[in-house]
């Protein structure tokens, strides 16, 4: 079950997800406001129940926004959730003023959505520097263009990290196999990466892609299956 990340669509994977369908059932979904799902809404703990429900008994692989959902399902819904990859992602934001303030920040950036489209949206959201190292085939910018400026202001609304419930405190209840990955580049979400296979315990691997910043998949698809094919041949 691949979950992908904000303004993307399930067709957003690239050669990993290609690689992956060689020898493997693979389940590519539109999260909740984006694709073909344009019109769903629904917060982390839903998003987390479709995703067991379309899945059902798989290794769950979420990058950002789809990490979050992907966690999500694993904490809620574990008897889903064989194996776990977490992709730049976290478990939400601790401190309450700064997660009100992220809150108000996604709030602002959908109104933006809706005001000026997704057009203009997405020229600014791919000109931050969190996305440099992508390469021009990975702005997938046509497939982005699929999504609807409602669709999207719904997702940061109902799904964004400002409305994220910390859930750092449950990790440790995961037992399913689990792999956190981060590129080297991207240096907050290696850091979370750490934070988040310390507080799963041992059944826990952290995995750092070098060369990658945030979409480490992306930019370096190479370097990333290195990382994940041999973890997925050692599951149970």
């Amino acid at each position: 079950m691949l979950l992908h990340g904000f303004t993307q669509t399930g067709r957003c994977w690239g050669p990993v997800g290609e690689v992956l369908a060689r020898d493997h059932g693979v389940v590519r979904l539109d999260a909740p406001g984006h694709g073909g799902s344009s019109a769903v809404r629904a917060d982390l703990t839903e998003t987390g129940r479709l995703a067991a429900e379309a899945g059902g008994p798989a290794v769950y692989l979420g990058y950002s926004m789809g990490a979050r959902m992907a966690l999500h399902a694993a904490l809620d819904h574990g008897e889903a959730v064989q194996g776990l990859v977490l992709v730049g992602g976290t478990a939400g934001i601790e401190d309450d003023d700064e997660r009100a303030s992220r809150r108000q920040r996604d709030l602002l950036l959908s109104r933006r959505l809706r005001n000026g489209g997704v057009d203009a949206f997405l020229s600014e959201w791919l000109a931050q520097p969190l996305f440099a190292g992508l390469p021009p085939w990975a702005h997938f910018a046509d497939e982005r263009r699929r999504n609807t400026a409602e669709g999207l202001a719904s997702s940061l609304e109902l799904a964004g990290t400002g409305s994220q419930v910390p859930r750092w405190k449950d990790l440790e209840r995961l037992p399913m196999p689990v792999l956190v990955m981060a590129g080297t580049k991207d240096q907050r979400y290696a850091e979370l990466a750490q934070r988040i296979a310390a507080g799963i315990g041992t059944n826990a691997a952290v995995a750092l892609v070098p060369g990658a910043g945030h979409a480490a998949h992306l930019e370096q698809p190479d370097a990333f299956l290195d990382h994940l094919l041999p973890w997925l041949l050692r599951l149970p």
